[in-house]
This record gives C-alpha cells, sequence and structure tokens, in this order.
C-alpha cells in the first residue's frame, strides 16, 4: 500500500514543491542582474577571423603588469577567434554606443551579416577598436575553461583613452552614470 493510500480521506498530502527554495541558477540570475556592469564590446582579428561581441564579464586583474580578464561562452564564435588569433580588444563603451552595444549583442545578426558594418572603428595593432571607447589592447596571456566560459586572461599593450561616461547596464536595461553629490565632512 503506498503513503498517499494509508493517508486519511480528509487530509491531503502537502505539495513538497510549494516548501522548495528555487533552484539556485535561478537565484544567482536573479541577483546577477542586481549588479551593475560597464558595457563593453571584445573585438579580434587575426588568422581566425575578424569577430565582435557584447561582454558583460570583463574585470582588471593587476596593474603590474596591466592585466585583464574576459568571460566568453566556450562554445561562441568570439572564444574561437580570440583563442585562435591569441589578441583581442576590450572597447568600454561610452553613452552614446547604446546602438554598437545592440548590434554586437546579435540584436541585427537577423539583417546585418556584418556586424562591424556601419561601425566606426579604427586599427589598433591591426585589431579593430571601436571609436570613442576607451579601448584595452591585449594579448592572451594564458586561459582556462569554467564550466560553460572560457577566462581570457590578457596582458595589455597598449590602451585609449575615449574620454566619455561608460555605457552601464542594469537588471536588463542600459544606464547612465550619474555622480553623486560629495557627503559632507
Amino acid at each position: 500500500m503506498s503513503a498517499q493510500t494509508m493517508m486519511a480521506p480528509d487530509l491531503v498530502a502537502p505539495d513538497s514543491r510549494a516548501n522548495e527554495k528555487p533552484p539556485l541558477r535561478d537565484d544567482f540570475i536573479r541577483a546577477m542582474r542586481s549588479v551593475a556592469s560597464s558595457v563593453t564590446v571584445v573585438t579580434s582579428d587575426g588568422p581566425a577571423g575578424r569577430c565582435g561581441a557584447t561582454v558583460s564579464a570583463f574585470s582588471s586583474v593587476s596593474a603590474d603588469p596591466p592585466m585583464v580578464l574576459i568571460c566568453l561562452n566556450t562554445n561562441s564564435r568570439i572564444a574561437a577567434a580570440v583563442a585562435g588569433n591569441g589578441c583581442f580588444h576590450v572597447n568600454l563603451l561610452p553613452q552614446t554606443h547604446r546602438h554598437v552595444a545592440d548590434r554586437f549583442a546579435g540584436c541585427h545578426d537577423a539583417h546585418v551579416s556584418d556586424r562591424f558594418e556601419d561601425i566606426d572603428c579604427f586599427p589598433m595593432n591591426a585589431t579593430p577598436a571601436i571609436s570613442g571607447a576607451t579601448v584595452f589592447c591585449c594579448s592572451v596571456h594564458e586561459s582556462l575553461v569554467a564550466a560553460t566560459h572560457q577566462v581570457f586572461f590578457g596582458t595589455v599593450s597598449d590602451v585609449f583613452h575615449g574620454g566619455a561616461k561608460p555605457l552601464t547596464y542594469l537588471d536588463g536595461a542600459y544606464h547612465r552614470t550619474i555622480p553623486l553629490p560629495k557627503a559632507a565632512t
């Protein structure tokens, strides 16, 4: 006899899922939506081809020597290009470049075959750099695979300062940075 048939008819088995916590993945994604980040486009060019993609995972690693890291989906074209070319640029987009962020995020792929089409770029160490962006030129120092992503550590060989306030991303939307007034002392 099953446990359910042994219960009194007026008792209902509690839904075991009603008291479960949401899966950690859902909690993680929801929490990460509250993390504001600068919007960056990673570009690469070389023997593995020219490629670019909007990337949310970018961070400084060291100032001595200057080094940054990016995290790219292991199965993406940009990860293959960076690995094959051995170099990449991190283009920190200014607030005026929402259209560039959308383009390299793939929002226009259905009607634009080349993400670089009509995007103002200039060559920097043989890789396209996006005009107006602050650009970190990097050679791949090392990489490692972590779950679904490949982490590339890049030694910075050159920096171009765009000078504009960065475009930011928070909770599924682009934002502008607005300085808070200085605290009274």
